[in-house]
């Protein structure tokens, strides 16, 4: 009955699953030593209570049928443990390649996209210095042209001025020429046309002195109404003066033609300049802009795969320590 006892406190007691096999084995040599020692108690008693063992189950096969279910749930479990731990060894596998393969393109992407934000930024400096380039030339042309344009209406202003002087001799030139050819000079000389062309020959640097003063007595209006130079003398040096005018003003209205055209070139080929140099500010604005976005992506791309192999790295470390931990926990049993 001791023994009995034992076996049953066995049961109440169940070994861990990773003990179960020995626990069988000690368990059944126990019923072993229990059936023995207890066959000739039960054959000696089997007379005398033979109507009370048909009514009370056999101990020793309750301990037997027991014995026997945890044999069944042992092996069960056994067969499930042994399932669950392939699927782990399978994952081992798996996951160990999935996460080397990941580790090997992290390795191999990191150092690339290091080189194209380097070639970036490069890119980037370039662009600004590019960007500065054109925005100071591009205020070269423009300075140029205010510059260019503040001489063109200075030039013309004087042209203007000069060509006003030129029609003003020139016409009275031409009055006094008419009215001593028309025997009239005393009229002539009452008109605002004998007061300019006194100025005239009072200013005029490159009249001879003779003639100056041939032309300033006639102008006097000394030799009275009916004067009559003698051999046109004077006519002569007034349309000597008149031919000098018309030369000069020629002289000056080609030269304005010439600074007109010369100014409208430089205002074409400088307007064309500006406008290119407008565009390449706008396009290299722009590639600032985009360089400058690629490169915080990149810049962030980077960051975010350094920290992912950080973290591979460290996971796949793990997973083959409690891979081999469990491995070698499986081969103890």
């Amino acid at each position: 009955e001791l023994c009995l006892a034992q076996a049953l406190g066995l049961l109440a007691r169940p070994p861990p699953l990773s003990a179960l096999s020995a626990a069988m084995q000690w368990a059944m040599r126990s019923v072993f030593l229990t059936v023995v020692l207890a066959a000739p108690a039960a054959e000696a008693v089997r007379a005398r209570q033979s109507s009370t063992e048909q009514s009370i189950a056999n101990p020793i096969r309750k301990v037997v049928t027991l014995l026997q279910s945890m044999q069944k749930k042992v092996t069960e479990e056994g067969a499930r443990e042994k399932e669950l731990y392939e699927k782990f060894q399978c994952y081992c596998k798996t996951g160990g390649k999935d996460l080397s393969a990941s580790i090997s393109a992290a390795e191999t992407k990191i150092p690339a996209v290091g080189s194209d934000i380097e070639a970036s930024e490069g890119k980037l400096v370039q662009l600004k210095e590019d960007l500065k380039t054109a925005q100071v030339d591009r205020s070269a042309a423009k300075d140029a042209m205010a510059k260019a344009t503040s001489i063109r209406e200075k030039e013309a202003a004087a042209f203007a001025a000069e060509k006003a002087d030129y029609d003003a001799n020139i016409a009275a030139i031409t009055k006094a020429v008419a009215a001593l050819e028309k025997g009239v000079a005393g009229g002539f000389l009452q008109t605002s046309a004998a007061q300019v062309l006194r100025q005239l020959a009072l200013n005029k640097q490159d009249l001879f002195a003779a003639d100056r003063e041939e032309l300033l007595s006639f102008l006097s209006g000394k030799q009275g109404e009916g004067y009559a130079p003698q051999s046109g003398e004077i006519i002569g040096i007034l349309k000597q003066m008149g031919e000098t005018m018309s030369k000069g003003l020629a002289d000056a209205t080609a030269a304005e033609e010439a600074a007109i055209k010369a100014y409208d070139g430089l205002m074409q080929a400088k307007s064309k300049e500006t406008s290119a140099l407008t565009a390449t500010i706008e396009a290299k604005t722009t590639q600032i802009g985009e360089t400058g976005v690629d490169l915080v992506r990149m810049k962030e791309d980077l960051s975010d795969t350094e920290a992912t192999l950080a973290e591979d790295k460290k996971f796949l470390a793990g997973l083959d320590k409690s891979c081999a931990t469990k491995a070698a926990e499986w081969e103890e049993r």
